[in-house]
């Protein structure tokens, strides 16, 4: 029983998800889309998907977390309670997930072939990655990195993109995938990660950092708030 978080995006969201089933079920999802109240939302939302399921919080076995690349803040509401409940129930430590993964795990059965995610890194700027998406699994080739859309070489901008990257700048990602989501759906995290955990998404060719990750959150960035220089006292 898999409790899923993602905070790496404008979509706050938690889900339940039932790996004792054939393929998996996910049993709840809540998703709430506000860029700044993660901190808020991110609790309620995994009360209400336990509700939901009629799930009790003793009956999660294992949690798993989207590691971003996102905002600082955001980013670390979701790791820091993905830390903190599995040390209060007892828990082996969350399983996290590049985020970016979990957006091309989305689409696996409906697409394939070369792929680019570009997520809102705010900045004007896309955190972005590219797939190669089979039947089996959406597999990392590059990235994830973040830069202005604009920059991205023009053979990346030309693939079909999913993530808010191509509706934040269209005149740059030109080929929005049809139908696809803009933002992390907890379930389809949740997916991916009971996939790796059982050894049925894997590729030796995939790109550094592909698989499960240490719960850390993926910036790419240095923060904005910087020390000051201590200054040596007279």
């Amino acid at each position: 029983m898999l409790l899923s978080i993602d905070t790496s995006t404008k979509a706050i969201g938690a889900a339940l998800y039932d790996d004792r089933v054939p393929g998996g079920s996910v049993l709840a999802s809540a998703v709430h889309l506000d860029s700044r109240r993660h901190g808020e939302l991110l609790a309620p939302a995994i009360v209400q998907i336990l509700e939901e399921a009629q799930v009790d919080r003793t009956q999660i076995t294992g949690i798993v977390c989207g590691v971003g690349p996102g905002p600082f803040t955001g980013l670390r509401v979701g790791v820091v309670t993905a830390l903190v409940l599995a040390r209060s129930l007892d828990l082996p430590r969350p399983a996290g997930v590049c985020s970016l993964d979990a957006l091309a795990h989305s689409v696996i059965d409906r697409h394939e072939g070369a792929l680019l995610v570009a997520t809102d890194a705010r900045r004007k700027e896309v955190y972005w990655a590219v797939y190669d998406v089979r039947p089996t699994g959406a597999h990392r080739v590059s990235g994830p990195g973040v830069c202005r859309a604009a920059d991205l070489p023009a053979d990346v901008r030309a693939l079909p993109t999913l993530g808010r990257g191509h509706e934040l700048y269209p005149e740059a990602l030109t080929h929005p995938l049809d139908d696809a989501p803009l933002d992390v759906d907890p379930g389809v995290l949740a997916d991916l990660a009971a996939r790796l955990i059982a050894g049925e998404h894997g590729d030796a060719q995939a790109g550094e950092g592909w698989g499960l990750l240490v719960p850390e959150p993926l910036y790419l960035r240095r923060p904005d708030a910087v020390a000051l220089p201590v200054k040596a006292s007279r």
